[in-house]
């Protein structure tokens, strides 16, 4: 049993959010503080896209804002030593996260190993995480048995799932990932590990927050 404090963030996030794989690796450093108890709500953020992989330009940004995006990322990743490829391909995530929330049952050490994969598939490795066959190679990689793979795909209760964190997110008035609850307080985008702490430590320490996100 752990001696730290228990620490409940709920998380609003998709395999497909570069932004929502930094905020991960930020977050999971509180671990050395806190007892983190973390409620990973899947939301889908583009569904027309399609699982064959699209490029980048179809989801229409304007030039010069991807342009910023992308310079943020890199200084993003730099600094929390993750090296990811160019992200010139984005794909339909509804399989991915239909499949985390599957394997939510199968306990915390096979969630998090598909979890960390299926972000670092696609952003690390170039993968598409949108195609059936690669996702389920990482599941089988990771422990997760056919059986509920396909369970994952077909049990109308996961989809129910996404769509009950869609409800929640827009009561909550979140449009954008990743976003964090800490208690009743809420950082969106790509918060600084000491606002992270801040939020953690109550409402007295509040810092500003980054709004880098997708």
């Amino acid at each position: 049993m752990s001696n730290l404090a228990e620490l409940k963030v709920t998380v609003f996030c998709d395999y497909i959010c570069p932004f929502c794989y930094v905020g991960y690796h930020r977050l999971k450093r509180l671990r050395d503080e806190y007892d983190l108890k973390i409620n990973w709500r899947f939301v889908e953020i583009h569904p027309e896209t399609s699982s064959s992989g699209e490029p980048i330009a179809s989801l229409q940004y304007p030039s010069d804002q991807w342009r910023q995006m992308m310079q943020g990322l890199n200084r993003l990743a730099q600094q929390e030593d993750i090296v990811m490829r160019e992200h010139d391909f984005t794909t339909n995530s509804q399989d991915a996260l239909l499949l985390a929330e599957a394997a939510k049952e199968q306990g915390r050490d096979k969630f998090y190993r598909l979890h960390e994969n299926l972000f670092s598939a696609f952003f690390v490795d170039g993968k598409n995480i949108g195609d059936r066959e690669v996702l389920r190679e990482l599941a089988s990689n990771n422990g997760i048995s056919d059986e509920l793979v396909e369970s994952a795909w077909n049990d109308q209760k996961y989809r129910q799932r996404l769509i009950s964190n869609y409800h929640v997110a827009r009561k909550l008035e979140i449009q954008a990932v990743p976003s964090f609850l800490f208690g009743e307080h809420k950082l969106t985008g790509v918060a600084s590990e000491t606002a992270m702490r801040s939020a953690a430590r109550g409402p007295s320490n509040h810092a500003p927050v980054a709004s880098t996100s997708c």
